[in-house]
């Protein structure tokens, strides 16, 4: 006789049949800002989710937790998303990746995007990432020429560009070279406004502006986003951004990948995981499709006209 027979006998089949379907997936969060200001992304990892049978409640818990914009506090948080026994950490950005990995030991780590996994030691490839860490990369070191060349087509004045950045984060610093290539490729001189803290923010600008920069390149600060825009405004600084929000919020332009969709994606490789498979195995997915935003009040209000051939490029003109 079958188990499920001598089951069914004892009465015992329906309890086992709901105590299987009773299953709940633990997701751990290690993000850099709060719930609020990642919002829009996060909603998109629980659509994807839900698409693929997960609802929190029923079989999912999700564990969120966030640096507030401070990456020193990454190691601790990690540690404590260990000790809650997720099943897989879902992650963005480099240092908050690797102190994932460095807590994690062998567990999943989904990457919503990280600039460069293979040249941060997170990856031994994108095609076969090998250990614990897989997920998709926004390739932003490798859009920095972009970034730099878009800006000075909106600001041909422009001989003098900053870089904001933390070079704490090994991904910043790699991002930074690039700038000073790409600017010196155009005839620019590259300025670095190394933040490491948000009392540094002000100061930065302010250092831009005595320096006699014309145009910024500011790397992802979701938690700062506002007093980035406000003083950007003050210093009628233009600056260049590689998010969207940024440009919504009231800065000048971006270009880069859609976050939310990185998201949804790595709803995917949480769901392949979830299921068995070794993230190892899963290729890290890079991105293929990219989009220029440009605010037009802000351009205008910096008296910059618009290139008729950046009109046709951009993906959205806000206003």
């Amino acid at each position: 006789m079958k188990r499920r027979d001598v089951l069914g006998l004892l009465g015992l089949a329906p309890l086992l049949a709901r105590a299987q379907q009773r299953r709940v997936y633990r997701v751990g969060v290690l993000e850099t800002s709060s719930l609020s200001l990642n919002a829009e992304n996060f909603d998109r990892f629980r659509k994807g989710l839900e698409e693929r049978g997960y609802a929190e409640g029923p079989n999912l818990v999700i564990s969120y937790r966030s640096a507030e914009g401070r990456p020193e506090r990454f190691d601790a948080l990690a540690a404590e998303l260990v000790k809650l026994k997720v099943d897989l950490i879902l992650t963005r950005g480099t240092p908050a990746t690797l102190a994932a990995k460095r807590a994690s030991g062998s567990m999943p780590i989904v990457m919503a995007a990280v600039a460069d996994p293979v040249e941060s030691g997170l990856a031994a490839s994108l095609q076969r990432p090998g250990g614990n860490v897989t997920g998709l990369t926004s390739a932003a070191t490798e859009l920095v020429p972009k970034r730099v060349e878009l800006l000075k087509a909106l600001v041909p004045k422009m001989t003098r560009v900053a870089a904001y950045a933390n070079l704490a984060n090994v991904a910043a610093a790699a991002t930074w070279k690039e700038i000073e290539a790409s600017a010196r490729a155009l005839g620019l001189e590259a300025v670095l406004l190394d933040v490491r803290a948000p009392e540094q923010i002000a100061p930065a600008f302010a250092e831009a502006a005595r320096r006699g920069a014309h145009g910024m390149i500011v790397g992802i600060d979701q938690v700062n986003l506002k007093e980035i825009i406000g003083l950007a405004a003050k210093y009628r600084l233009p600056t260049m951004h590689s998010a969207r929000e940024f440009v919504a919020a009231g800065g000048l332009m971006s270009y880069g990948v859609s976050y939310p969709e990185l998201y949804y994606r790595a709803a995917h490789y949480a769901d392949r995981i979830l299921k068995g498979a070794a993230p190892g195995e899963l290729a890290i997915e890079r991105p293929t499709k990219f989009a220029l935003y440009i605010n037009r009040r802000t351009a205008r209000a910096l008296n910059l006209v618009i290139p008729p051939d950046l009109l046709l490029r951009s993906e959205r003109i806000l206003d």
